[in-house]
């Protein structure tokens, strides 16, 4: 066996002292992956935490076909702002605040599911008027700094009125408490966003792309294969990367989930290693989507 792993990461190193069958359940367990395309956006979100509260507060929309990471990403950030409790206050604190956009959102929903983010009792007969008021009181008192909503494409599925509804209280969150918004979606969340003008002016866009044949293609299939506890050096042809990104339509769950395959293959074979052949024999099992939406 080769003491040489400088082909792993640390944490994929340390696997190798476990049972093949661990090891199995690493690779298919769900873990985080960091690539430059996703450490670029991490990078910008993480500067909205610090950023001073302004009359304007900068915004980001990011948006891609589904199963390009969003989800991920968004997972990720939350992650790395957890509540923290103020000892001095006495009060937790929760910088980043994250909720999904329900499948027809009105603005009675959305504040309730605000309100049910910040682990807060409803009453579920109160006004509108007063769900917005608690709201705003506990958003205050732990500090939001900035407001995540995934899949924010499901604004559409509310009326053309729910719609500017939804979008006119987003943009009052904004105002008035000065905090950022953060919105994930596929590519129609553009056409969601756009119906407020006001709002979408203030978003900046970052698109996630279908991967293409390109230097970024290859980061992200080194740093996916670094990550997979096998014993010997992954070193793929030019010829391999161009069957990898016809294998999976340029989609990083695909993409994912075929190297996880043939990841499982090699420690099950001996093989302790992705070879160019197992790359052209590899078939998906099955449709199923993971869960890098």
């Amino acid at each position: 066996m080769t003491t040489d792993l400088s082909h792993l990461t640390p944490a994929a190193s340390q696997l190798l002292a476990e049972s093949n069958a661990n090891r199995v359940r690493a690779v298919l367990a769900e873990r985080w992956v960091s690539y430059p395309r996703a450490g670029q956006i991490l990078q910008i979100l993480n500067r909205l935490v610090d950023h001073p509260r302004t009359t304007r507060m900068p915004s980001i929309a990011i948006y891609g076909d589904s199963g390009m990471g969003k989800t991920m990403i968004m997972e990720k950030f939350r992650r790395e702002h957890p509540p923290l409790f103020d000892g001095q206050a006495g009060v937790e604190r929760s910088r980043v605040l994250a909720l999904q956009m329900a499948g027809r959102p009105g603005e009675r929903r959305l504040y309730a599911q605000i309100l049910t983010a910040l682990g807060a009792p409803q009453n579920p007969r109160a006004a509108v008027v007063e769900l917005e008021q608690v709201a705003l009181r506990l958003l205050r008192a732990v500090d939001v700094q900035v407001l995540v909503l995934d899949e924010v494409h499901n604004i559409l599925a509310g009326t053309f009125r729910e719609q500017r509804i939804v979008l006119n209280t987003l943009r009052y969150l904004s105002n008035e408490l000065k905090l950022s918004l953060v919105c994930f979606g596929v590519n129609e969340a553009r056409e969601a966003i756009s119906g407020d003008v006001q709002l979408a002016r203030r978003f900046e866009e970052f698109p996630l792309s279908r991967w293409s044949a390109d230097e970024g293609f290859e980061n992200l299939v080194r740093a996916i294969v670094r990550n997979l506890p096998l014993r010997q050096p992954t070193v793929l042809t030019a010829r391999a990367a161009r069957r990898i990104l016809q294998s999976t339509d340029g989609v990083t769950a695909k993409v994912f989930r075929m190297l996880n395959d043939l990841a499982v293959e090699a420690i099950e074979t001996g093989t302790e290693r992705i070879t160019d052949e197992a790359i052209e024999r590899w078939r998906p099992a099955t449709n199923h989507e993971s869960s890098f939406a």
